[in-house]
């Protein structure tokens, strides 16, 4: 028997905050992670000094994407053609 549960969603308007906080998320994680295993190889701390790193980068990411997110968007549209609906 399959039980559904319904999971509530957040309103649309959080969308542009949401979708920079995952992206910044993923992003940061994998870099920093592949970043810091150049660096250091693989050694018993590596997990502490990548979840540093990839805390810093990630405070970094955020902010940044929140600010350049609205000109990245304008240069795809000079970029792109618009989605036929």
């Amino acid at each position: 028997m399959i039980v559904k549960t319904s999971r509530r969603k957040l309103p649309a308007h959080y969308a542009a905050i949401v979708s920079p906080l995952v992206l910044s998320l993923l992003m940061t994680f994998i870099v920093s992670f592949i970043s810091t295993l150049k660096s250091l190889g693989l050694q018993p701390d590596l997990p502490a000094t990548w979840l540093t790193a990839w805390g810093l980068s990630w405070l970094m990411a955020f902010p940044t994407l929140l600010l350049v997110l609205p000109a990245v968007r304008r240069i795809v549209g000079w970029l792109c053609e618009p989605v036929a609906r």
